[in-house]
């Protein structure tokens, strides 16, 4: 069968950017924006004088994205997107595609999972509404109310900090946590690192046994994380197959032999999803906070560097930031 990139035309590709739903722009290696779809075009509305792509994110975004642009590995990752200038940013599902002429084709399609999650928390919110405008006609009403309505905004909180499919903190939690480490890092000089966990292959895991599959085998991870790191330490999903754990008082050494033994748990360890047996292994970059010297976020892209040198050089294996 004749292969459907071989069949295409330039016409035919023109039509399909300006049909999908996707976020498609051309970009040249720094950012620079060269061309993009009409889908792009109604996010583009909020920066409408925007020649970077990087104008287009949150300021906690633009370090990671520059690392994800000058890298050029092909692979997904999650960020938060401004969709249109109407509401609130959504998680989008990223991903550059490096081309021949040195350019990249960035791609961004929302998450279902953050939709659906987005659509329970303002359910939830209405709903707290809703109680909050009700009159009062007794005591006993009134304190049934106040009762049922804290039920409501406790599950809400809960749900609007933990990631849907692996129950872990989401990334939104998992980064206030660590903006809140780093303040005390600074106020008592105490230690405090990062470890950027990337499950190696996922796609390949994706397109040999299906997207569900792929995300059985995420939760599996997700508990074999949450289970074997130590109390005082929390990690969160980052998005898409990456993880981020966040170690109070702890130098790069602690991490690394922390690094170390998950990365031999995971590789001794057969992922038996209904009747397939998959075999997974974990990149994983640490990085140690610097005292005067790092943000938040230069800690984080210290650490996603680390995770890809340890990528390059075969996977399975974790490096630490130099």
């Amino acid at each position: 069968m004749q292969k459907l990139a071989e069949i295409i035309t330039t016409q035919d590709a023109e039509t399909i950017f300006e049909t999908i739903h996707a976020m498609v722009a051309l970009v040249e290696s720094d950012g620079r924006l060269v061309s993009w779809n009409s889908a792009f075009e109604s996010c583009n509305k909020i920066s409408p004088c925007a020649v970077n792509l990087n104008e287009l994110f949150s300021k906690n975004d633009k370090s990671l994205l520059h690392g994800k642009l000058s890298n050029g590995l092909l692979n997904h990752w999650a960020v938060e997107f401004p969709l249109d200038g109407t509401g609130p940013s959504k998680y989008c599902d990223c991903v550059f595609i490096p081309t021949a002429n040195g350019q990249v084709l960035f791609i961004a399609e929302r998450m279902e999972s953050d939709i659906a999650l987005q659509e329970m928390i303002e359910r939830l919110n209405r709903r707290v509404k809703l109680f909050q405008v009700e009159s009062e006609f007794t005591k006993k009403i009134a304190r049934n109310k106040q009762i049922e309505m804290d039920a409501v905004m406790v599950q809400a909180s809960e749900v609007a900090q933990v990631d849907p499919l692996t129950f872990l903190v989401n990334r939104r939690t998992i980064i206030k946590e660590l903006q809140g480490e780093v303040l005390r890092v600074e106020r008592y000089h105490s230690m405090l690192s990062v470890s950027v966990v990337d499950v190696d292959n996922f796609k390949g895991v994706n397109d040999t046994y299906g997207h569900p599959i792929g995300d059985e085998v995420l939760k599996q991870v997700a508990y074999q994380l949450r289970e074997s790191i130590r109390h005082p330490d929390l990690v969160g999903r980052y998005g898409g197959e990456e993880f981020l754990i966040v170690l109070p008082n702890s130098d790069s050494k602690a991490a690394a032999e922390q690094a170390a033994r998950l990365c031999k748990q995971v590789r001794e360890t057969v992922v038996h999803v209904k009747e397939h047996e998959v075999n997974i292994t974990l990149s994983i970059g640490v990085a140690q906070f610097q005292v005067g010297v790092d943000t938040w976020d230069t800690l984080l892209s210290r650490a996603d560097n680390a995770m890809y040198e340890a990528k390059n050089n075969g996977r399975d294996r974790w490096a630490i930031a130099k």
